[in-house]
């Protein structure tokens, strides 16, 4: 077992590793641990009753946040014509088509978003070896293959996080910083249940939520109640 460090063991004493908390319970000790020198992000974990690998039970999704995610989003636009000028005026940070392709393909990734056109898409494809390892690759799941430039550009750039669903059937969502109110965050995290529960994949039958978590960067993981989860009106 790792050593854990004296931070981490201090915040464990605040922690009943047997109760499944209500979110609001949680989210009050969480901000009431002791601090780290650093900001912490804020992270919900879920683990879901589907089968990854089943095709039809992919769940994947995006979702903007109410209250942002408290860090500074480097958006990258492929695009061209009157949509790279779009671009350009909601605030995209690059904005480019074959230059930016080839700086890409070349090993350039100093973004963390990336927006296509359709149009564009049969040339971003050939990136997918350098994008998809790295959750980069546009799609029209998560809003990033669309020819509404501007609203994909502003969202991203407000504080929109994707997310999917990994090999063990968890998906981790990042909903904001810890110097957040504990109401901003709560209001990110009902934000993020919300488009998770509707990411459910119609095909589906059976226990849809097993189990949640919140935690900081550093502290270990309160439990949650999935049924208060699954009900929560967002």
């Amino acid at each position: 077992m790792p050593k854990r460090s004296k931070l981490y063991r201090a915040r464990s004493e605040k922690l009943d590793r047997e109760k499944k908390y209500p979110i609001s319970e949680a989210l009050k000790i969480l901000k009431e641990l002791p601090k780290p020198k650093f900001d912490e992000t804020v992270e919900m974990a879920f683990k879901l009753g589907i089968d990854p690998k089943q095709t039809d039970q992919s769940v994947r999704g995006a979702v903007a946040l109410p209250k942002g995610t408290g860090k500074k989003v480097r958006v990258a636009v492929i695009a061209e014509g009157d949509k790279s000028a779009d671009a350009k005026s909601a605030g995209a940070d690059f904005v480019g088509m074959e230059d930016m392709i080839e700086k890409i393909r070349g090993g350039w990734l100093d973004f963390d978003v990336l927006i296509s056109t359709p149009a564009a898409m049969n040339q971003v494809r050939t990136l997918g070896k350098v994008l998809g390892p790295r959750g980069l690759m546009p799609n029209p799941k998560t809003g990033t293959v669309t020819d509404q430039i501007s609203g994909a550009v502003k969202e991203a750039k407000a504080g929109r996080v994707e997310f999917r669903i990994d090999k063990g059937a968890c998906v981790h969502v990042p909903v904001g910083k810890l110097s957040f109110s504990a109401e901003d965050i709560l209001e990110n995290c009902k934000a993020v249940i919300g488009a998770l529960m509707r990411a459910k994949p119609s095909a589906f039958k059976g226990i849809y939520l097993m189990s949640a978590t919140v935690s900081a960067t550093m502290s270990p993981g309160f439990r949650l109640d999935p049924n208060e989860i699954s009900n929560m009106k967002v």
